[in-house]
């Protein structure tokens, strides 16, 4: 960081020294023709326009030169800012990208072991595991991942649904080269992870989906009537939530941030996340994809012998599903399913209980578990 303000700084002077030169040399032009007078200013105007294309044209390129060189720099400096530093843990993590199903794929990596890989929900990003990581560092390989459109992946056009997602997380996997790997979803990330589950079995050696209801699967169109439903259907309506919420993210985001133990930092971090129109866009076409979700969902009834771990905080308002999900999960062919609720936790179990959601992760990731 101090090398690349010592840069910057390099440029803004030689920028204004050129500046400054130009201006002068124009001056004492303006100067030397007034004193000469009429009988010498002609010649001394050719002369001097002759003169000032010889050094404009060096100096403009030097210009255009550190002009490139002052836009590189700012690019490398945004780089940087997405790095081991910003990722507010220690060193031992990295913040990367991979390009993977024909978008760039950010995710957070640290630690070393059996893989274990992490998805966010709604509003949030990788950084929603950011307190739970370093305890789970000691002994997995742990990634978490920004979902496409989010944070520092790519936006696109369409892609949004959630098995497609979970192609995404399956190619991040296969170019990390990481094997038999165990999937965490929360919200929206427990969706991708149950697509994940059924598309990708003989890649995954267990899955925990945290507080969510699953489109397709026992309950699902139970809950649609629940109130605290309101924003899917209000997420769902198409390009009226883009008009609403573009420019009023914060206040948006911290209807749900209520919900949870969300510090004035983590709101900001999250907010920033879905900074700009596209990326809004992107979280509401996961919405909108929820129907075709239901539809692949409802089409998966095969045998499946992934171990599948079903959680929900035990104030969540979708508390009182999550035996008639587990239900419907073995209804469908998953051999494996384990449930349980997660004491003192709402919806964000990770802010609301960071170190019983680390307990469970240790647990029932370990190899030693399957």
């Amino acid at each position: 960081m101090a090398k690349l303000r010592q840069q910057s700084g390099l440029i803004c002077d030689t920028i204004t020294m050129l500046l400054h030169f130009g201006k002068a040399k124009v001056r004492r032009n303006h100067l030397n023709q007034l004193l000469r007078g009429p009988a010498v200013q002609e010649p001394s105007v050719i002369t001097q326009l002759s003169m000032n294309r010889c050094l404009g044209q060096p100096i403009f390129f030097l210009l255009s030169v550190l002009l490139v060189w002052g836009s590189w720099l700012a690019k490398a400096k945004a780089q940087e800012q997405i790095g081991p530093l910003a990722t507010g843990l220690s060193k031992d993590f990295r913040s990367e990208t991979a390009t993977v199903n024909g978008i760039k794929l950010h995710y957070v990596r640290g630690g070393k072991g059996p893989a274990v890989i992490l998805i966010h929900g709604f509003p949030q990003d990788w950084f929603e595991y950011h307190e739970i990581m370093p305890r789970l560092a000691k002994q997995f390989t742990v990634i978490a991942i920004d979902l496409r459109g989010v944070g520092g992946s790519t936006t696109t056009t369409e892609g949004y649904d959630a098995a497609n997602m979970a192609q995404d997380v399956r190619r991040l996997a296969t170019a990390l080269k990481l094997e038999r790997v165990y999937i965490v979803g929360h919200d929206l990330g427990g969706q991708v992870t149950y697509a994940f589950v059924r598309l990708y079995p003989e890649a995954t050696r267990g899955a925990m989906i945290l507080d969510t209801p699953i489109p397709g699967i026992e309950g699902w169109d139970e809950i649609q009537g629940h109130p605290a439903m309101w924003h899917a259907r209000f997420m769902q309506v198409p390009g009226l939530p883009e008009k609403l919420v573009a420019g009023r993210q914060a206040d948006y985001f911290s209807y749900f941030f209520h919900f949870g133990k969300f510090t004035p930092s983590d709101e900001a971090h999250f907010v920033k996340a879905y900074a700009n129109p596209e990326q809004l866009h992107a979280v509401f076409e996961m919405y909108r994809a929820f129907p075709a979700n239901a539809r692949f969902n409802a089409a998966q009834r095969g045998r499946n012998d992934v171990p599948l771990f079903l959680a929900a905080g035990d104030g969540s308002p979708f508390v009182n599903f999550v035996p008639k999900i587990a239900e419907g999960l073995r209804a469908n062919g998953c051999t494996h399913v384990e449930s349980g609720l997660i004491r003192g936790a709402v919806h964000y179990v990770v802010e609301d209980q960071p170190e019983e959601v680390t307990d469970l992760i240790e647990r029932y990731a370990s190899p030693h578990s399957q």
